[in-house]
């Protein structure tokens, strides 16, 4: 077996689950931001690469119309470059379904666990073939693209995983994006800084610096980014509880702490951070970058340079002027298992997480349109930020 579909809560990349909304929402908010939003959406829309992404997943039965509520899967990956000398396979490290009601009152963030326990189809990629079966779902993304490489690997890796979130939902996602988190970077570069209330005292175990200003690591960890070790003579940088005006490398760091040493909730605190964080960048985005004519183009470009997009047969012009009244402070993102482990352990995969009878009412409503009336009867499960 791949050590990508046996490996458990390996570290995460710092933009996993709040990059993948970005792109798309501070697309649809700038259709009607600025008098040349012509040249805004041309802006926007031609950095970002489009292929086929939902394949066998997309509905084929009924013509693709922008009218009514829409689901679209985001998926981040976690791909790392020593990978292609090791065989290991690229994994969908963030999944999240981002549902917008038909009367784009809103828009809703559903992370789902890379470590859900799912039933995964059975698939051929045309290089290797996949006999179905239970498994952690990111694993979904990997058994899709094994045997290839490049845009052949992403497209039928996103399509197994499309396929594999349809079964577990009844979703069939009207549009899809893998995000590439590597070059997320530029986006907080072009803002300069982001500003937020962090909701606890954070120790970071990834940045530090020496006793002489310059920058360190300054805990050791192992390979699955657990179990720091202090590093002597480096102090780690501390973010205490109160407001903050977060530099690109701070806001990155901030997003990235899991470790217990770091919060008190692990993964599930990560997961509050990172969408407080996506939050305050989209509110700032909105309130410099897109009343900027200076820095706008700029920002899209970086955002757009992020993104492989399946408009599921309708053009990014058309999603980003139907969606365009979207407010960032509209967004509401949802925990899964009101934001605590359900674990499992199954022999020959090691830890799992099972996804609660909430969680699949929640992603019920998603499918029919009730998330409005799912969150007034369970607010708990709505993410703090």
């Amino acid at each position: 077996m791949s050590k990508v579909l046996s490996a458990t809560r390996r570290r995460s990349p710092v933009w996993a689950r709040w990059l993948i909304g970005i792109g798309s929402l501070l697309l649809t908010v700038s259709g009607g931001t600025l008098v040349t939003a012509d040249v805004v959406l041309k802006s926007a829309t031609g950095a970002i690469q489009q292929q086929s992404l939902l394949g066998g997943a997309r509905d084929t039965t009924k013509h693709a119309e922008i009218t009514g509520a829409k689901n679209i899967l985001l998926v981040g990956l976690d791909t790392r470059p020593s990978w292609a000398n090791t065989g290991e396979l690229s994994r969908s490290d963030s999944i999240i379904l981002m549902h917008i009601p038909a009367d784009r009152s809103g828009a809703y963030l559903i992370s789902l666990p890379r470590d859900s326990y799912v039933s995964i189809p059975a698939y051929d990629n045309g290089a290797q073939k996949y006999p179905g079966g239970k498994n952690k779902i990111n694993s979904a993304f990997a058994y899709g693209s094994r045997g290839l490489t490049g845009a052949a690997a992403e497209s039928h890796g996103f399509e197994l995983l499309a396929l594999t979130v349809k079964q577990l939902t009844g979703i069939t996602p009207d549009a899809g994006a893998i995000i590439d988190f590597s070059g997320f970077t530029k986006v907080l570069q072009v803002l300069g800084k982001v500003c937020m209330y962090v909701d606890e005292d954070v120790t970071s175990i990834h940045v530090g610096h020496t006793a002489d200003g310059k920058q360190a690591v300054p805990y050791k960890t192992d390979a699955a980014g657990l179990h720091p070790r202090k590093v002597p003579g480096v102090t780690a940088n501390f973010y205490a509880k109160g407001n903050h005006c977060f530099t690109p490398v701070e806001a990155l760091d901030y997003a990235r702490q899991r470790d217990l040493l770091s919060l008190h909730d692990s993964d599930y605190g990560r997961q509050r951070h990172q969408q407080q964080l996506l939050k305050a960048i989209l509110t700032t985005a909105v309130h410099q970058g897109l009343n900027s004519p200076t820095k706008l183009p700029g920002l899209l470009s970086a955002i757009g340079k992020t993104m492989t997009v399946d408009g599921g047969g309708i053009s990014l012009e058309d999603w980003a002027f139907a969606m365009k009244g979207i407010n960032p402070n509209a967004l509401v993102t949802l925990k899964t298992n009101d934001g605590k482990f359900n674990p499992r352990t199954v022999a020959g995969i090691g830890d799992v997480e099972i996804l609660d009878p909430t969680s699949l009412e929640m992603l019920k409503a998603a499918r029919t349109d009730t998330m409005a009336a799912f969150v007034i009867a369970n607010p708990t499960w709505v993410a703090s930020s």
